[in-house]
């Protein structure tokens, strides 16, 4: 494998490998994915033009997407206000060399571990579930 090859699924992320889509296709598909389970997104970085702009480094196709579920989001806060430290939740769209594109998203349980209160655990869960909805809702 290439340096440029997503090495398997993380631990911490979930991963949806989407063969003979194109880049711009997956990132809609996405976006949309994330809408209909009532995320919206609050930043995108292009990692490929920032490292561009920044140091000339040509990269690959790949954009972060932060997104936020609003009422969930409000649920953390009012029971840890600094879990806004861990939000919002970071989907990333990527390419690698053979041209397939592949969709990640953190797993809130693995992320939101770190947090030591009562209420985070379910909402983390509740929080999963939507990822993996998400991710499966694409194509």
């Amino acid at each position: 494998m290439s340096a440029a090859t997503w090495y398997g699924e993380p631990a911490f992320g979930h991963t949806r490998r989407l063969e003979g889509w194109t880049f711009g296709d997956a990132l809609a598909a996405t976006r949309k994915a994330l809408a209909g389970e009532g995320f919206g997104v609050l930043t995108e970085i292009d990692v490929k033009a920032t490292l561009k702009k920044k140091i000339d480094v040509d990269f690959r196709n790949y954009i972060i997407l932060g997104a936020c579920n609003p009422p969930l989001a409000h649920r953390a806060l009012q029971a840890v206000p600094g879990i806004g430290l861990l939000l919002p939740c970071n989907v990333v769209v990527t390419e690698e060399d053979d041209g397939t594109v592949v969709v990640s998203a953190v797993d809130p349980r693995a992320m939101f571990q770190i947090v030591d209160h009562p209420g985070v655990a379910p909402l983390a869960e509740e929080v999963n579930a939507k990822i993996e909805r998400v991710l499966a809702a694409i194509g």
